[in-house]
């Protein structure tokens, strides 16, 4: 994160995300119509911002926030997990195991369009963990490997997801529905290699870019969740458990080289090593809102006790043919 000369609201530190503090519990959709374009400004500067006092507490107010702060907010599609629909375009933070790290990502990068701007909501800290980790994709593409980044810059990254009814997003979750003829029709539409299986299951392949230019400033960015929804970034037990079950290309979701090689588990940790060297941590606080340029800044969820309620809004649609991705988006 850059650092410059703070107001008097805002703090920076080279070890945790930019702060503002807020002081409106009691009007927060007032504070966030009338601070828009001062927030908006600090996530252009920084790629994220946490804010801090407006008390948020419950989904209707936090909605009110989050439109506030972008306007309209987007639906998800595709996702790798469930979440929680709250009215007006809110979410649940995604369910993954408490006692798993969620790996540093960026929010539904496989898909042809996607959030410019994240907000998380904070309406109850954990007692222990559940920090919300972020990196800076430009410095994390700098820090790469060049051998590798160019391979990637080259080939691009496949998604391979299986969908199972047991274990992550259903179909019906990640697409809307559950029939299979809508489904086809998305795929198609969405460059989205799709085939049904025997047992039941629902397999797809799509291929991405690793690398995009950020549409405001041409920036070169790390943007893609590689590392995340790797095989090798499970937990070696639950990874033995699913190939066991379902077997090794029957997994709920892992990724690939662009032109369907297996990516080496030596690879992914270097990713994850890269990320981690360059990661801040904002530790939530009660009714805290947090604002992230999807594009320009990684995150991630590290594990956590207690229970730990975060509240989720996408805004802000980026088309992928608008980012001058290296790969021409297709069906793995």
């Amino acid at each position: 994160m850059s650092l410059s000369t703070p107001s008097p609201d805002l703090q920076l530190s080279s070890d945790s995300p930019p702060l503002m503090y807020a002081h409106r519990a009691d009007d927060a959709e007032g504070w966030a119509a009338e601070h828009r374009d001062a927030v908006r400004a600090v996530v252009a500067e920084h790629g994220c911002v946490v804010v801090r006092g407006l008390g948020l507490t419950d989904p209707g107010t936090t909605g009110a926030v989050f439109r506030q702060a972008a306007g309209a907010l987007m639906a998800d599609r595709e996702p790798f997990a469930p979440r929680r629909t709250y009215p007006d375009g809110v979410y649940s933070a995604t369910k993954w195991p408490p006692n798993q790290p969620m790996c540093m990502h960026h929010e539904l990068s496989y898909c042809l369009e996607f959030p410019g701007l994240l907000q998380f909501a904070c309406l109850e800290a954990s007692a222990h963990g559940g920090a919300t980790g972020l990196a800076d994709a430009r410095a994390v593409l700098r820090a790469l490997p060049a051998g590798l980044t160019e391979r990637f810059e080259r080939e691009g990254w496949i998604l391979a997801r299986t969908y199972h009814e047991e274990i992550g997003a259903s179909v019906a979750e990640a697409f809307g529905t559950d029939d299979m003829e809508a489904v086809a029709d998305y795929c198609r539409g969405h460059a989205i290699g799709f085939g049904p299986q025997k047992d039941g299951s629902l397999r797809t392949r799509q291929r991405r870019s690793a690398v995009v230019r950020h549409p405001r400033d041409g920036a070169p960015v790390w943007f893609n969740q590689i590392a995340f929804l790797s095989e090798w970034t499970m937990e070696p037990e639950v990874r033995e458990y699913l190939v066991d079950e379902y077997g090794p290309e029957g997994l709920p979701f892992n990724t690939l080289y662009g032109n369907g090689d297996p990516i080496e588990e030596d690879v992914v940790r270097t990713l994850n090593e890269v990320y981690e060297e360059r990661t801040v941590r904002t530790r939530w606080q009660p009714g805290d809102l947090l604002l992230v340029d999807n594009l320009r800044t990684a995150h991630s969820r590290e594990p956590f006790d207690g229970p730990r309620e975060v509240l989720v809004g996408l805004a802000d649609p980026v088309r992928l043919a608008d980012c001058a991705p290296t790969v021409e988006a297709a069906a793995g």
